[in-house]
């Protein structure tokens, strides 16, 4: 197993740091650096709206095993679950295409419609992330109009050195053992790093011996759901060279991903499906797969009051769902050639983002930017949801900043977008030979045997925004911003029709469709002392036309497909805020509050919105000294029982958290120890947003986490 790799580096390491000879350590000799603020400061007055920075310190004392998991503890930020690992986005109640992540410039495009879909992206490679809240469309596109999850890259070392790091990872809720290696190199102008990391894990424990679907009880054996294990195999590569004004940037990543499928939540749940098999670390039938190529590179140029950069990016994201073949039509046979591949998907994407900044000014600066993107889907599988397609978009942008003065400064920018999508007609032989034989009529039949009708439609809009960002001294920060957003509608949305076995319904699109517009406002108030933090940022946005699934109230001529969900628009209203206030305390303890809560409405039937999150909030009571640093924090989660129509609502919950870490110091190498408790109480709770919370699955239980990092370095000339 390519893990004892990684732990065989680990134990080299190590001796090598007791081993390492002072002597070949080129020494320094610097002045004192005072740091009177941090970065989240710096780059939240360069926005108008607001801004949440994770750095690689509050990533690793805060690693959860997926990167929305970990970020969960900033405000406004929340992780649609897929069981113990997978996770995606949402941000201040909008989540799937409403928020984009980038990484090195490139937006990451994958299935992220669906529901079980998540990230595929190696957490331990990320060391600093830009979460940006609210309407973000002007510099990131249509898909942005909720916030985006911002990526970036690693920063090259000052001096010349071989440079590197061993992690390993272990976590007792599903018997985790994962790991990750990197060695990088920076010798003058070039800079280079490359990435292993691998992670296995088995069934993952709940506080529950049962479940309850339909009114049916379901048990779970030893309390582990049963085929939710799975693996993950990571590599990455980048390459800089550093010039004086030219900068080039190369990076290559494949993240591969294969989970199994909780047997009771992929179809009709039924006992005797999971009977427990004696093997908590096997991955059977249904399960997924996933494999994500990226390539990506930035050419950067700068002249005296020019900056020109080009980010250049494709990607094949390649997903399969497997399931034992079964056939609702009697006509139908398996596949000759993978006869159990239920569903498969390979979407395949190139994009291209170039920006201008005009730096000519010492109180203006002008950006503009062209993007564009191309996008091609193909499908297999003997299943049916979404057909074959290919989209085309691109977008034109302008952005200015204005400083009035020292203390006021004004931005405002337009943009507008054009975008095409084609998709393919699909017809179901077997769906019209079950309905010959079910007695409907030939119209019927005529009606109903096109899964999906041939689309073929352009879109086009316009988005803008206009904001103020007020210091009038060290202590206060005041922002606000108002902005003009759209999203183009999906394929998904104007092209799917069929059962999505992942959300137990019949989900279908609408050709029809025009695209996602609204108005957003949000402001941020910022107060900072020597031993208080108080941060306030509400928000408001109003959609004319937000598109969701609706129930039809009509059933699906589908065999066992249920109620009919179909993409709709509807007025829609977003209202909420988040509130975090910090404290230091005397000897070395500091106490955090953070509160959040959004309010959904639907306007044109009078009925909240489906996904809401619902309130939450975390005290968190710290102790640092030195190399040592302790948590305990307590998470309230309140009810949520404003839902959309057939969406149960989700009781509420108490969790306590512990966590520690330690800096170790070894011949001149810092080793960090991170030790941590989740769900301390073992507490049986529910994630409103999480994709097995339709069939009553509760939240993993009591989980401790070790981590265990050793970087190291050498000097060379």
């Amino acid at each position: 197993m390519r893990i004892h790799i990684i732990v065989g580096l680990l134990t080299i390491l190590v001796m090598g740091l007791h081993a390492h000879e002072t002597d070949t350590l080129r020494e320094l000799s610097i002045k004192e650096i005072v740091i009177t603020e941090n970065l989240q400061e710096i780059r939240n007055r360069q926005s108008t709206i607001q801004l949440e920075v994770a750095d690689k310190d509050f990533l690793s004392d805060h690693f959860s095993g997926s990167l929305m998991q970990t970020l969960e503890r900033l405000p406004g930020v929340r992780s649609m679950d897929i069981g113990s690992g997978f996770s995606k986005p949402m941000i201040r109640g909008m989540g799937f295409n409403r928020v984009s992540v980038t990484e090195n410039g490139i937006k990451q495009e994958g299935q992220q419609w669906g529901a079980d879909h998540g990230l595929e992206i190696d957490a331990l490679n990320v060391e600093s992330v830009n979460i940006r809240k609210g309407p973000a469309s002007l510099l990131y596109g249509s898909d942005a109009m909720g916030g985006v999850v911002e990526i970036l890259p690693a920063p090259p070392p000052f001096e010349n050195q071989v440079f590197g790091e061993a992690v390993l990872l272990g976590k007792s809720v599903n018997g985790l053992l994962g790991g990750s290696a990197m060695i990088g190199l920076r010798k003058d102008r070039f800079h280079t790093r490359l990435r292993y990391t691998e992670q296995r894990f088995g069934d993952y424990r709940i506080p529950a011996d049962t479940i309850v679907y339909l009114t049916q009880r379901l048990p779970v054996h030893n309390k582990r759901l049963k085929n939710t294990a799975g693996l993950e195999r990571d590599v990455s590569w980048s390459g800089e060279y550093l010039g004086g004004r030219y900068r080039s940037h190369f990076a290559v990543s494949n993240a591969y991903q294969k989970v199994g499928f909780f047997p009771g939540a992929h179809g009709v749940p039924d006992a005797s499906r999971i009977d427990d098999d004696g093997d908590s670390r096997n991955i059977e039938l249904p399960y997924s797969k996933v494999n994500h190529l990226k390539a990506t590179t930035r050419q950067q140029y700068t002249w005296d009051a020019v900056q020109f950069r080009w980010d250049i990016g494709y990607q094949n994201n390649h997903r399969e769902e497997w399931s034992l073949f079964h056939t609702h039509y009697g006509s139908q046979t398996p596949p000759v050639h993978q006869p159990d591949k239920e569903l498969a998907f390979t979407l395949n994407t190139f994009s291209s983002g170039m920006k201008v900044r005009l730096l000519g000014s010492s109180v203006w600066e002008h950006t503009a930017g062209w993007d564009v993107q191309y996008q091609k889907n193909t499908i297999g599988g003997y299943s049916f949801l979404l057909p074959e397609y290919r989209r085309f978009t691109t977008g034109f942008f302008w952005l200015t900043h204005y400083k009035v003065n020292g203390q006021l400064t004004l931005s405002g920018g337009l943009r507008y977008d054009v975008g095409k999508l084609k998709a393919d007609e699909f017809t179901d032989p077997y769906l019209a030979s079950y309905l010959e034989h079910q007695g409907y009529t030939e119209q019927q039949i005529a009606e109903n045997q096109v899964r999906s009708h041939k689309v073929d439609r352009r879109f086009g809009d316009w988005s803008g925004s206009v904001g103020v960002v007020w210091q009038p001294s060290s202590r206060h920060l005041l922002k606000t911003n108002i902005g003009h957003s759209f999203r183009l509608p999906g394929a998904n949305e104007l092209a799917s029709n069929g059962v999505h076995h992942g959300t137990f319904r019949h989900e279908q699109g609408d050709a029809s469709l025009e695209s996602e517009k609204g108005w957003q406002w949000d402001m941020a108030y910022t107060l900072t002392t020597r031993y208080f933090t108080l941060n306030v940022s509400p928000f408001v946005a109003w959609f004319s036309n937000y598109l969701f699934l609706q129930p039809q109230g009509e059933w699906s001529i589908l065999p066992h497909a249920g109620q009919i969900y179909r993409y709709t628009g509807t007025e829609a209203l977003f209202v909420g805020g988040e509130v975090t206030a910090g404290l230091k305390l005397p000897w070395h303890f500091g106490f955090s509050v953070t509160g959040e809560y959004v309010h959904t409405y639907n306007c044109d039937q009078h009925i909240p919105l489906a996904f809401s999150p619902p309130g939450s909030v975390r005290n968190t009571l710290d102790w640092e000294k030195g190399m040592f640093r302790f948590f305990a924090e307590h998470h309230l989660i309140a009810d949520q029982n404003r839902t959309d129509r057939n969406e149960d609502p989700t009781p509420g919950a108490n969790l306590f958290h512990l966590g520690a870490s330690l800096s170790v110091p070894v011949n001149g190498t810092d080793i960090g120890i991170t030790v941590s408790a989740r769900n301390l109480l073992d507490k049986r709770y529910y994630n409103h947003l999480s994709f097995y919370r339709r069939v009553e699955i509760p939240e993993p239980g009591r989980n401790f986490q070790l981590i265990i990092q050793v970087p190291f370095n050498s000097m060379i000339k």
